[in-house]
């Protein structure tokens, strides 16, 4: 079974994997020139993820930081401390571990057709060759092209609040810091506003201490007019769905590190000036159809997550797992194997209107979304902006 995976990243290497493990053949295809430079940061370690680590010989530890504790900051007064044992590891470990024993991988293959014609699928690559398949996964995330090719729809939708990040070398962040979140994840919420810390292995994989890196998300609900701004870099250039580490340009820092000396514990503050921020819109992609001819999404490609799940990885893993199952006895040349594969498509489907509602659960729990206290409108260059009727601000701690 020749298997055309569409997507390089974690989502689209679990499915070469899965694929290898059911007996095809496989290439994967990724849209980007150089893979290296992650898109995400943090991953919490699920069982799915474990599971197919476990398959290629890979430990939990080896790719993992253990952490102990979960604490809860406050602008005033001393953190809040239970256990909580937990691995925590990264996009970029993870992909290395992932990426290494696959063979077969074509980079700056821009998906741009596909055709169904008795010898299978034929996938066109920009002004690349054509790659003919039995089957073809389209794992290629939130833009998927996959996708608008078979639906001819792109329905990305912005809720109201983004994800600005940061991953620091250990040795580089301030030690007192270090000692304060080490081991520990690390929370701060009020309405509108969300920040968790956590340490991740170093750059190479590293697990030691003073080698592993600081990873920080703060969610702050942004109007979706400000995001022209926030997503036009230093040179002008203006990114669609991740600002990369540098870009975030003077008038954008001094916005949020404003924001961050009203609304933050000073730990925090500390950690946001110490970083390079980057920078990711949260957006909600609604569910399509799975499969269709000898095609199948899985992953982002199929439907998003909110992040506050930490699910969309485990999803993917999740996704590209049953794929392969219920095309494992299929070979080339019989008829698809339908049953299977519509029975796949229900359950992952289901799986993932579960997870998605309760992710939009989550967020409106801590206000965060348009319907929430707004901070960076399009009409203020710097500042916290909450609306002046918030009934929660008179009980937040003053500027």
């Amino acid at each position: 079974m020749r298997t055309l995976v569409i997507g390089g990243s974690l989502g689209g290497l679990a499915a070469a994997h899965e694929m290898r493990f059911a007996g095809a053949d496989v290439t994967v295809y990724e849209r980007s020139v150089d893979r290296t430079q992650p898109r995400g940061a943090g991953i919490v370690m699920q069982p799915e993820v474990a599971d197919l680590l476990g398959r290629l010989g890979r430990s939990v530890s080896s790719v993992s930081v253990a952490l102990s504790e979960r604490q809860h900051l406050h602008r005033r007064g001393e953190p809040e401390r239970y256990s909580a044992p937990q691995w925590m590891t990264a996009w970029d470990t993870l992909y290395h571990a992932l990426r290494e024993p696959i063979a077969c991988m074509r980079m700056d293959s821009t998906l741009t057709g596909l055709s169904r014609d008795a010898g299978g699928v034929t996938a066109t690559f920009g002004d690349g060759p054509a790659a003919v398949g039995d089957f073809v996964v389209g794992a290629d995330g939130i833009g998927s092209a996959t996708r608008r090719l078979l639906t001819g729809r792109d329905e990305l939708r912005y809720p109201g609040y983004v994800a600005f990040r940061g991953l620091e070398p250990e040795a580089d962040v301030p030690e007192h810091l270090v000692g304060l979140l080490a081991e520990r994840f690390t929370m701060f919420a009020v309405p509108g506003l969300q920040m968790l810390c956590y340490l991740v292995p170093g750059a190479a994989g590293e697990r030691a201490a003073g080698q592993r890196r600081v990873n920080w998300v703060w969610y702050v609900n942004t109007a979706q007019a400000r995001l022209d701004q926030l997503l036009t870099g230093r040179g002008g250039q203006r990114f669609d769905q991740f600002l990369p580490p540098g870009e975030l340009t003077d008038r954008s820092q001094s916005a949020l590190l404003e924001l961050a000396e009203c609304e933050l514990p000073r730990p925090f503050v500390e950690l946001l000036e110490a970083s390079r921020v980057f920078l990711q819109p949260v957006f909600d992609l609604p569910p399509t159809r799975m499969v269709t001819d000898h095609v199948a999404l899985i992953g982002d490609a199929a439907g998003t997550v909110r992040p506050h799940t930490a699910s969309g990885t485990s999803k993917a893993f999740g996704d590209a797992a049953g794929l392969a199952a219920a095309l494992a006895d299929w070979r080339p040349g019989r008829a698809l194997p339908l049953a299977a594969l519509h029975s796949w498509q229900r359950a992952r489907l289901a799986a993932l209107r579960a997870i998605a509602d309760a992710g939009v659960r989550l967020a409106s729990r801590s206000g965060l979304g348009a319907t929430g206290p707004q901070y960076l409108r399009p009409d203020a260059a710097t500042g916290p902006l909450p609306v002046p009727d918030d009934p929660t601000r008179a009980v937040r701690d003053a500027c």
